[in-house]
C-alpha cells in the first residue's frame, strides 16, 4: 500500500492547488497564531473551498479553545482535527469528530502506552521534541524509538525528498507529514520541493 502524504503548513491557494495536483493526499492549517504558518478562519475558507473533495483537509491546533475549534468545524470542511498540545482524551472527544493525536517523540516515551491513552483517535501522529515548542521543528528524531502500536502512524519532524524514502523503508507509517522540507520560506511552499518529495514517496 502507497504510504499518504499529509502536507501541512499551506497558507496560499495556489499551494494547495499544486499540491492537489500533485496527487497530496492531505491539507494541513494551522490554527495556532504564534505559528509563522497561521492561518485565520477566513484565509482558510480561500484556501480550501471548491478543492477536489477526494482530499482531506486536517486542522492542527495546540490547546486551543474549544469554541474555537467547534467555530472552525462549522465554517470549513475539516476531515480530521490534529491535536499538537497537551490535550487530554476527553477533550480531543467532545468534538464527535475523527481526530489524530500528535506525539513529541523524546526519550523514556512509553510510546505503546501513550498512545493506548487516545485509542480513540484516527491515527497517533509522531513528531519531534524541542522544548518549549509544539512541533514544526524541521528535526528528525531518533525513528529508532517507534513501536508498533496497532494504530496507523503518521511521521513528522524534518522530513524532505532526501530522506523520506529512508523513514518510510524504516518506519513503515501510514503517511508521512512534510511541511518545512518543501517550503521556499514559512508557509510558502516550493512547487519543485513538493513534486520532488512526492516522486520520492511514489517510489518507495
Amino acid at each position: 500500500m502507497r504510504t499518504r502524504v499529509k502536507i501541512c503548513g499551506i497558507t496560499r491557494r495556489q499551494d494547495a492547488e499544486f499540491a492537489v495536483e500533485m496527487g497530496v493526499d492531505a491539507l494541513g492549517l494551522v490554527f495556532y497564531a504564534p505559528s509563522p504558518r497561521a492561518v485565520t478562519i477566513a484565509q482558510a475558507q480561500d484556501i480550501v473551498v471548491g478543492l477536489s473533495p477526494l482530499v482531506s483537509i486536517v486542522a492542527l491546533f495546540v490547546n486551543a479553545d474549544s469554541e474555537y475549534v467547534k467555530a472552525c468545524l462549522a465554517a470549513l470542511p475539516i476531515s480530521i482535527l490534529q491535536f499538537h498540545g497537551d490535550e487530554s482524551v476527553e477533550y480531543c472527544e467532545q468534538f464527535n469528530h475523527p481526530y489524530m493525536k500528535a506525539l513529541r517523540m523524546r526519550e523514556g516515551i512509553d510510546l505503546k502506552a501513550v498512545a493506548h491513552q487516545y485509542k480513540s483517535a484516527s491515527a497517533i501522529l509522531l513528531d519531534s521534541y524541542q522544548p518549549g515548542v509544539p512541533g514544526g521543528t524541521g528535526q528528525v528524531f531518533d525513528w529508532s524509538l517507534v513501536d508498533n502500536i496497532n494504530m496507523p502512524v503518521i511521521l513528522a519532524g524534518g522530513l524532505d525528498a532526501e530522506n523520506v524514502v529512508q523513514a518510510i523503508k524504516q518506519v513503515a507509517p501510514y503517511a508521512v507529514d512534510v511541511s518545512g522540507g518543501v517550503e521556499l520560506a514559512k508557509g510558502i511552499k516550493d512547487n519543485n520541493k513538493v513534486r520532488n518529495f512526492m516522486q520520492e514517496v511514489v517510489n518507495v
